[in-house]
């Protein structure tokens, strides 16, 4: 286990595979598959409704029927009941390639013409084909499809060009159609008996009868591609739709024999499945650009139009950042659009609108992907103006210009900023101000401008007049960025030399150089001082601006180095390379603390605000992955638990399915509780590698504040009045007359009866438990057998005031006459107790947690101390390390103070 483990992808819609349909009652669900997983979408909304598990290997081809989903990856065939593998088919030697439903039947057919015949009813996990067809050598079969009222047979289209009809009962060959000299790529069935559509790889539909062996009507569209899926309207309109390798729907008119409309750039990329909901003028299409589309034909003329969609990113996102609170992430693609995915409802995701770009590009009879935006390669956002203005601005790839956006409205803003009007170059960086009104854009020339986001207009540039120089920087600029107060603005060239500016009056304050070309930078806003910058020998280097010198020099990294990322807080600083690493540097520590290795390198990273997920893309992949951060979600805070150090560990990329698979063994409490104090005993080499700063518990600040002042909050917390008796009983209640006039009710025996029994059982099990040792005190033992204490104290930073009160007032004695030879197991616990306080604040660790239970401790135990020597021995010792711990820190808040009153005073 690492910091990140695998979470799950978002975007992936569906895959190059053909979809699988089936209808359930009135409802009608369709199967697509997403990489090596499979998931349904239901066609009322296109809504997910199940997700399949992660397959070794990428799936080839899909079927369905009912609750049973069908999915062929490698030479095996899965066979899922909802998401759960029930029979694994392993017969074939070769990959295959197509499925077909056939009743009770699953027919398959390899690469190399092998078919075989599955019963999928009443599986079993030894499940053996029920019949083997070897199809002729010179035969390579590339679609199959069933014929209505065809007992028994099917027709298998082949790269040849020839056709074949099988009878798969007899297992034997009927007819053989010699075809059109042209690669059969699709065939479907009509709702005409004896009638099938054949679609070939030179652009040409032949409607042919089969019973006849002759051609009906045959259509060609060879200008757009091959034809790649075929469909017949249900409905009572004798219309065929095809699908070419273009992106382009062509619907024909069967009885008129000729095209009636034409979709044009339905999708980007080839079209891979058309089918038509039965009696529903309504098509659905899914293409290789990761979208699955549903067209509907209502108008008077018969042109269809887009009724409802889903889609992601059609090429690999270039830039992924989170947006807001975390629950959003923008992404921005080699496709040109620019995409906001929701982190929770997967429905929610959309692409950003670029104002009609459909209608544009049909006025200028062009393509929409000539009219879109070229895609951005930087972009920066600030959610503090979402409600007034725009608050994204994106820099696009060979474009002098930046383009803003509007969120709140998922379009494109009317503002276009335009740097440098005179000598125009490409936009390389920009920045939005903390306050959101101001963008910092940063050109490939040198040149940096400052504009308003409300208005658009230019506030003025950037130029540094040291040498007479009319622009900010010798070459390009690499990276811009503003501080939380609008007082710096920080700037790197590509040359090496970074930049400190004043913010309003656009001068130059101070520079320092790198020593080697900068490639990236990034700057934390919150901490203010903190910059990383990487460089073209992979070596990251933070800097401090305000002292302006290096403060942490981070080696590792073998390729080319991808992306950087901060921490909120400012702890860690994320790093990804070409290498196929992700790396986790700790800030503090200065040294590596985790190291991931994925088989698909990582392009680009985001964390979220929360540090709860982290967001990456990767080279050549469509999606956005997801992935968790365990020191929030797992039990132990201490990252030394979790961390590799500076090991690096393969890990798998999340799927689309975020189901873990859990081990089938189960520890019991003894051996949880052993291999926890196990786990933790790595966590003893972060002690005394920060010999003069204390570390923190991060808890509330209600939680450690309230343990000493338990007692004033019951006192608060006390009831003003005693609750009142009711003044009469209800009429259904049963009652007693008493002699003092009070209400008595009347108890009923049964249940007189069980509450004496629960009360005795109550009794003996109090007692069988006075015998047992609690879970306080049995943890603290353990940990102080082993030395280690980091067990103990997530198990009290877990309790709630008033529970550890309970357990620490569990240990008092209250005898007076108490003497020290008595053997009391609470004089050892309390013992132990003054040992762990020793041992933490040695170390510095949990510095105000520790402080307060330490006054409550003695606040309950302190007179138990004063009358046993052994106790005040120890607690002696331990007011001499609080002592010496304090002044040491206070030395430090002194010269911290001295520091923030020096530089106060500099810069005015």
């Amino acid at each position: 286990m690492g910091i990140f483990e695998p979470f799950k992808a978002l975007g992936h819609i569906t895959s190059g595979v053909p979809f699988s349909v089936q209808n359930l009652g009135t409802e009608t669900f369709v199967t697509v598959s997403v990489g090596k997983a499979w998931q349904i979408y239901n066609c009322a909304k296109l809504t997910t409704v199940l997700v399949g598990p992660q397959l070794p290997k990428k799936i080839r081809a899909l079927a369905s029927f009912r609750e049973y989903t069908f999915a062929a990856y490698g030479n095996e065939i899965g066979v899922f009941k909802r998401a759960h593998q029930v029979a694994t088919w392993s017969k074939h030697n070769e990959k295959v390639n197509l499925l077909l439903l056939f009743g009770e039947y699953i027919i398959s057919v390899d690469i190399k013409s092998n078919l075989f015949i599955w019963a999928y009813k009443g599986l079993d996990k030894s499940v053996e084909p029920v019949g083997h067809i070897q199809l002729e050598n010179g035969f390579l079969p590339s679609c199959i499809m069933h014929p209505d009222t065809y007992l028994n047979k099917v027709i298998i289209g082949s790269h040849q060009g020839s056709l074949q009809l099988w009878n798969v009962s007899t297992m034997k060959k009927l007819y053989e159609f010699k075809g059109w000299d042209s690669s059969v790529s699709c065939c479907v069935s009509s709702p005409a008996l004896d009638v099938v559509a054949i679609g070939c790889s030179d652009g040409k539909i032949h409607v042919h009868h089969l019973r006849y062996d002759e051609e009906i009507v045959s259509f060609s569209h060879s200008t757009r591609g091959a034809v790649s899926a075929l469909s017949f309207r249900t409905d009572g309109h004798p219309f065929l739709a095809s699908g070419d390798s273009s992106g382009v729907i062509s619907i024909w008119d069967l009885e008129k024999r000729r095209l009636q409309s034409i979709i044009r750039e339905a999708h980007d990329s080839s079209i891979i499945s058309l089918h038509f909901l039965a009696n529903e003028p309504v098509l659905m299409s899914s293409s290789a650009d990761n979208s699955i589309k549903m067209w509907i034909f209502d108008t008077t003329d018969g042109e269809a139009r887009l009724l409802r969609f889903r889609s992601g990113h059609s090429a690999p996102p270039l830039c992924v950042r989170f947006y807001g609170n975390g629950r959003h992430i923008l992404s921005a693609g080699q496709d040109r659009a620019f995409r906001l995915f929701s982190v929770i409802q997967d429905q929610q995701s959309r692409e950003l609108s670029q104002r009609h770009v459909s209608k544009r590009a049909k006025r200028l009879k062009l393509k929409e992907d000539e009219i879109k935006l070229k895609p951005v390669i930087a972009f920066d956002c600030a959610e503090i103006r979402e409600r007034d203005w725009c608050n994204v601005v994106t820099c696009h790839m060979d474009t002098p210009r930046a383009y803003v956006w509007r969120i709140q409205n998922f379009v494109l803003g009317e503002h276009i900023l335009t740097p440098s009007p005179d000598n125009q170059t490409p936009v390389k960086a920009c920045a939005i101000s903390a306050c959101g009104n101001f963008a910092v854009l940063g050109t490939e020339g040198g040149w940096i401008e400052r504009f308003n986001l409300q208005s658009g207009i230019s506030r003025g540039s950037y130029v540094d007049n040291t040498k007479g120089r009319s622009y900010a920087h010798v070459g390009e600029v690499v990276g811009v960025a503003c501080d939380s107060t609008n007082c710096n603005m920080i700037s790197a060239g590509y040359h090496g030399d970074i930049k400190v500016w004043d913010f309003k009056r656009r001068e130059l304050r101070s520079r320092f150089e790198v020593g080697c070309s900068v490639l990236k930078f990034v700057y934390h806003r919150t901490n203010g001082s903190l910059l990383a910058t990487v460089a073209d020998d992979m070596t990251l280097r933070l800097y401090d601006i305000i002292a302006l010198r290096m403060v942490r020099k981070f080696n590792g990294h073998t390729d080319r180095v991808t992306d950087l990322c901060f921490s909120e807080d400012g702890k860690w600083l994320l790093s990804a390379s070409m290498d196929g690493t992700l790396r986790i540097w700790d800030i503090i520590l200065a040294r590596q603390i985790d190291a991931i290795h994925v088989d698909i390198s990582v392009s680009a990273l985001s964390l979220s605000p929360n540090m709860d997920i982290l967001a990456t893309s990767h080279v050549d992949q469509n999606g956005i992955y997801l992935w968790v951060n365990q020191t929030m979600f797992s039990g132990s805070s201490n990252v030394a638990t979790l961390a590799s150090g500076t090991h690096v560990r393969s890990v798998q990329m999340p799927s689309v399915s975020s189901k873990e698979h859990l081990e089938d063994e189960k520890l019991d409490h003894a051996d949880a509780h052993q291999s926890c104090i196990k786990d933790t005993s790595s966590a003893i080499q972060m002690y005394n590698q920060m010999p003069d700063l204390v570390t923190l518990s991060l808890l509330p600040r209600s939680q450690w504040q309230s343990l000493a002042n338990l007692d004033i909050i019951k006192v608060r917390n006390k009831p003003i009045e005693p609750p009142k008796k009711p003044e009469k009983a209800p009429f259904f209640l049963p009652s007693i007359p008493s002699f003092s006039g009070e209400i008595s009710f009347k108890p009923n025996d049964d249940s007189l009866n069980k509450e004496n029994g629960n009360k005795s059982s109550e009794v003996a099990q109090g007692r069988r438990e006075s015998h047992l040792a609690s879970q306080f005190s049995l943890l603290l033992e353990s940990c102080a057998d082993a030395n280690n204490f980091s067990t103990f104290t997530d198990f009290i930073k877990g309790l709630s005031p008033s529970a550890l009160d309970m357990e620490l007032r569990l240990l008092q004695i209250i005898d007076e006459d108490l003497h020290e030879s008595d053997p009391r197991p609470e004089l050892h616990s309390i013992e132990l107790l003054l040992d762990y306080f020793i041992n933490e604040i040695t170390h510095r660790n949990n510095f105000e947690f520790i402080q307060s239970v330490v006054r409550l401790f003695l606040k309950i135990h302190g007179e138990t101390v004063r009358c046993q020597s052994t106790l005040q021995n120890k607690l002696k010792n331990l007011l001499e390390i609080q002592t010496s711990v304090w002044q040491k820190i206070d030395k430090m808040f002194q010269s911290a103070r001295c520091m923030v009153t020096f530089l106060s005073n500099s810069q005015f």
